[in-house]
Order: C-alpha cells, then sequence, then structure tokens
C-alpha cells in the first residue's frame, strides 16, 4: 500500500523549498511532501564545496521573493547562500515536510485513477513507495553524481591530482602546488582568484575565452535604501532593479550585439590594463548571452591576473604528461594538481523514469507549455530556472502558477490537468538557444518548444510575471477535467494510514 499525498514534491534546494513555501501558504488544505534524494537540505548549493564557491546571480534575485536577503553581499559565497536556504525552510515551517535520502526512481501516472505512483530508493536502498495527484519536480537540471569527465590523452601518466570541482577533495591541501584549472566557465573563474591566495601559481587553460563582467560585491544602491526604507521595501527595490537590468542588458545583446560586445570587452580592458591580450583571452567568437555571462565579484580575477599570481592560456591540449600539460602551441605548464572545471552533464528530471498509462514518457518527444508543463503528461510540473538571469526568479513564478492551478482544479472538481497538443504546423526549435557545449550534449534529451505563446519558452521575467502570475489558466491549451471521482479520492483508511505514517516520519526527522 503506498502513501497518498496530494501533492509530492521532488527535491529540497532553491526550487524546492520556494514550492513548498507557496503550497503552504496559497493551498493550506493541500497534504504534501517533499522528497529530497540527499541528506540534508540546499541542492547546489550543499553539493558544490570548491573553494570560492559562489553565485553568479546578485543574491536580490536569487534570494526569494518572499524572503529579504538581508547580507552585506550582493554576490555571496556558497556557505551564505546555502544557510540562506535552511533559514528559509526553517523559519517556514518547511522543514519539516521533507522526508530525505528518497530518491524517486520511477512515476507512473493512471489516468483512469487520476493518479501518480512513485518507486522511491530509500537510504538503506529499500524500496518506498507514495502515490499522489501531482508531481512538482525541483530536481535543477544537472546529474548531481557526476560532472562532465572527458577524457584526455595521457592522462593516466600523469603523477599528480586530478579534481573535479562537483566533487572537491575536502582534505586536499593546495599551498604552494602549481595548479591548472581547464576550463573557462563560471566554475573556472570562481575557482582561480580563490586558489591563488594559497597556490604557488594557477593557471586558468581554455580551448575559447568567456565573457566577463565585473560588478560590486556590495551594491550601494541597496545599502543606501536599507538605511532609508524597512528591510523588506529595501529588498523588493533592489530585486526589480536587478531585473531590470538584467532585462535590458540582455535585450540590447539581442538587438544591438556589437554594441554589447564592445562595452563588455571595454570593462575587461579597464579591470586588465592596456598590455594584456584581450582579443586572445578574453573575447570569444560567438556574441554576447549566446552563452552565459561570467560575473566576477569586484574583479577578483582580474586582480589576481594583474598580481601575476595567475595567468590565462588559451590554447588547445595535445596530451597530459607525468608532470603537467602539453599543449599544441608547444608549450608546456607544469602542474602538481589539475582541475577539471569542464561543466556539467545535464538531465531531465532528476533522470526518473516516467510513464504514462504504461507507457513510457520520452521528454524529447513532447512540447514546452509555459517553461513548466508538457504536452502529454498530465498533472506535472518541473522547474527550470533562466539562463540568462537568477533560477529563483522563474521557480518562485512557476510555484505561483502551480497553486493558482491547484486552485482552478478544485473550484472546477477537476483532478487531471495537461497541455493540448500545438498546431503540426507550428514551428519547433530546441528547448533553449544557447550554445554552451554542456547544453549542447544534452539538447537531444530535453522537450521542444513552440514559435508561438504558450508553447514557447521565454527567457524573460517581465514577459513570464505576465503570463504565469496573470494570465488565464484555462487558456485553451491547458486542459482541466475530472475522471471518476471515486477512484481518484484516496479511501479513507488509506488517508487515515497515510496520515499516521506521516506523523512518524516527522518524528524521526525532528
Amino acid at each position: 500500500m503506498s502513501e497518498f499525498f496530494d501533492v509530492i514534491i521532488v527535491g529540497a534546494g532553491l526550487s524546492g523549498i520556494s514550492a513548498a513555501y507557496h503550497l503552504q501558504t496559497r493551498c493550506p488544505g493541500k497534504r504534501f511532501t517533499v522528497l529530497e534524494a540527499r541528506g540534508s537540505i540546499g541542492g547546489t548549493w550543499d553539493l558544490f564545496r570548491y573553494p570560492g564557491v559562489r553565485s553568479d546571480s546578485d543574491m536580490f534575485t536569487l534570494g526569494y521573493r518572499w524572503k529579504p536577503w538581508r547580507d552585506a553581499k550582493a554576490i555571496a559565497e556558497g556557505s551564505s547562500i546555502l544557510s540562506y536556504v535552511r533559514e528559509a525552510a526553517r523559519e517556514s515551517g518547511v522543514e519539516r515536510r521533507i522526508r530525505f535520502n528518497q530518491r524517486v526512481v520511477r512515476a507512473s501516472w493512471s489516468s483512469e485513477r487520476a493518479r501518480w505512483s512513485l518507486e522511491v530508493q530509500g537510504e538503506d536502498g529499500e524500496t518506498l513507495r507514495y502515490s499522489c495527484n501531482f508531481l512538482y519536480m525541483c530536481t535543477g537540471y544537472y546529474r548531481y553524481s557526476q560532472g562532465y569527465d572527458p577524457h584526455l590523452p595521457g592522462q593516466e601518466s600523469f603523477q599528480g591530482r586530478f579534481v573535479h570541482p562537483q566533487h572537491w577533495p575536502t582534505e586536499l591541501d593546495y599551498t604552494g602546488k602549481r595548479m591548472v584549472v581547464i576550463g573557462s566557465g563560471a566554475t573556472a573563474m570562481t575557482l582561480v582568484p580563490e586558489l591563488a591566495k594559497r597556490a604557488e601559481h594557477v593557471t586558468m587553460l581554455q580551448r575559447s575565452p568567456t565573457y566577463v563582467v565585473s560588478a560590486p560585491a556590495r551594491d550601494p544602491l541597496t545599502e543606501l535604501l536599507r538605511k532609508r526604507l524597512s528591510p523588506t521595501a529595501a529588498y523588493g527595490v533592489a530585486r526589480w532593479k536587478s531585473v531590470v537590468i538584467g532585462a535590458a542588458f540582455f535585450h540590447l545583446a539581442r538587438r544591438a550585439p556589437r554594441f554589447a560586445k564592445s562595452a563588455v570587452l571595454r570593462g575587461v580592458r579597464e579591470g586588465l590594463g592596456p598590455d594584456y591580450d584581450v582579443d586572445r583571452h578574453f573575447t570569444p567568437s560567438y556574441g554576447v548571452w549566446e552563452q552565459r555571462v561570467c560575473l566576477i565579484p569586484d574583479g577578483d580575477l582580474f586582480e589576481a591576473l594583474n598580481g601575476g599570481r595567475a595567468e590565462v592560456v588559451t590554447d588547445h591540449i595535445e596530451r597530459i604528461t607525468e608532470t603537467g600539460i602539453v599543449l599544441k602551441s608547444g608549450r608546456e605548464l607544469p602542474a602538481d594538481i589539475i582541475v577539471k572545471a569542464t561543466g556539467l552533464e545535464l538531465e531531465v528530471a532528476g533522470a526518473c523514469e516516467l510513464t504514462v498509462d504504461g507507457r513510457r514518457f520520452e521528454f524529447s518527444e513532447s512540447v514546452n507549455y509555459k517553461g513548466c508543463m508538457f504536452t502529454g503528461l498530465p498533472n506535472f510540473v518541473y522547474t527550470f530556472g533562466y539562463t540568462n538571469a537568477s533560477w529563483t526568479l522563474k521557480a518562485d513564478l512557476v510555484a505561483e502558477f502551480v497553486c493558482r492551478l491547484l486552485n482552478a482544479m478544485r473550484a472546477k472538481g477537476a483532478d487531471r490537468c495537461v497541455p493540448r497538443d500545438p498546431d503540426p504546423q507550428m514551428p519547433m526549435v530546441p528547448w533553449v538557444d544557447f550554445s554552451s557545449g554542456y547544453v549542447q550534449r544534452a539538447l537531444t534529451r530535453f522537450p521542444k518548444q513552440g514559435a508561438e505563446r504558450p508553447y514557447r519558452l521565454y527567457q524573460n521575467y517581465l514577459l513570464d510575471l505576465l503570463l504565469m502570475r496573470y494570465g488565464r489558466i484555462e487558456d485553451g491549451v491547458l486542459q482541466l477535467s475530472a475522471a471518476s471521482q471515486a477512484e481518484a479520492q484516496a479511501p479513507a483508511d488509506e488517508r487515515s494510514r497515510s496520515s499516521a505514517q506521516n506523523e512518524r516520519r516527522r518524528a524521526r526527522v525532528g
């Protein structure tokens, strides 16, 4: 016998905590739980522990709309973000709803019963079973068990140590070591200035450059607002300021790419000085925001490069030797430690196997609806944040939309919702239009998006705000219907057993 809930949230990271908060606030009659595969709250911010780990979004947008960020730094360290997320879960009471070390392996939808049946792997390998009317995935978009770790020619001969940032060894002492960080993304640019504080020398080895923008770790306007306004009001103004500036920058990059590129590179030249080869090491071949732009606080990367403690090398690897890396140019980089900041492996919905009425569901065969639902997949929402802005901005909007949807279903007496298929003549495009390697490697596993709303996936908070917070639920595309009420409702004795089991589990977590 499975334990029944109205809603099951999967994942207790930034998205999952937001989802749970909104559910208990806006849908107080719904019984729900949060299943977390790991043993603690925090998701990404609990997993990543490499030196210097921090956000590459400001905390006024990475923070929740409903919980002001009060720390002085707008660009925060990972430990501060983790503390914030856990504090949000504790203060809101969401923490009591979470069941840890429970990985959702399979989920099967029955149209006859209007219910999901979940197979969950517990801490000791035992199989647990749950059922719910609505499944809400907040699992992020990359594989937690392993990052992208390409084989490098000759790497078996290296006598030093290889490290991947996603699983940084806590015991690693890099003091006085020669280090090479392979990669040019946000992780590499975060690691280099931090490693340079203790290492003998750090080289960031990249095949091609990435756009970099420096911003103050503390926001002067917000500090002024906090002196004159309440914390909530100051946070609200700072949040909207960041939203508008970010959206304007992205819009400028798409509408005036040459101007945007010139502006970004001008900032890099100001940070590195007139003699630095910015054209080679910091000028990508693509346009601004065709891949994610890296944000560095207070120009810390520029400072490390100017001080000689670090350098950027743009070249290709010929082979790994016992003592370092030989490049295509013939140069050899000596290394005691090689860090593979080579990126992420993406996966959809935590790699959970989904079936609908006995047929395996493939995301690649479905079409996006409002950036969170999918054709052919009933009573299912998946939070996927922005690629050009803070993840939490989208997570909060999706949570609000889910609550509106659930309340609309209750008012109508519906127990099933699913987006209808688009017109077959509508052009389809990939899920996202980023050219980053980690995205391109996984695109065939992700849904498609249509050319028109609501099948189009906007990377625009303002448009999504109108669509998800104020748009009609029954818009002619999202279909709400009722199955047999006798079969759709959980039996009274099952609900009773479920409530008792839930109380026992909460006691154990406490």
